[in-house]
């Protein structure tokens, strides 16, 4: 289970340095093999191979009426290793999507990160810390 938030600069070639926490969990569950696609929200989800494959085979089950967000999902997923050093290189094409530059926000999300630009990541958070929380929570002890 991947958690926790790590603020992160691509290099100049557009790699991402894979906190070391994740590193060895990465390297020896999915042989630091990665799948990087589009996220609704307008950020990237970034899978452990294994954990992208059972993703993967659930949005290929959508029916007709999810064509688009098949394309979405698939249609943008790129396959990615981590280098010796522990870096992996975004695309271009998904930079762009996400409007990430240099600044990120690598979010553990349990079986998958969410990789944010810098800026997008810290105003939709402080926005949804002004707003009510969802009714899930009513019930909720923190």
């Amino acid at each position: 289970m991947f958690q926790g938030a790590s603020s992160l600069s691509l290099d100049a070639k557009g790699r991402l340095s894979v906190p070391t926490r994740h590193r060895d969990v990465l390297s020896a569950t999915a042989q630091g093999q990665l799948t990087i696609t589009k996220h609704p929200h307008g950020c990237l989800m970034v899978f452990p191979r294994p954990e992208w494959e059972k993703f993967r085979e659930r949005i290929a089950q959508l029916p007709m009426s999810a064509q688009w967000w098949k394309r979405i999902f698939l249609g943008n997923a790129m396959d990615v290793e981590m280098d010796g050093t522990g870096r992996v290189l975004i695309s271009p094409e998904l930079r762009q999507a996400a409007g990430i530059a240099k600044d990120t926000m690598l979010l553990g999300m349990g079986n998958h990160f969410e990789l944010w630009d810098k800026a997008t990541y810290d105003a939709q958070e402080a926005q949804a810390m002004q707003g009510d929380m969802p009714d899930v929570f009513k019930d909720f002890s923190f």
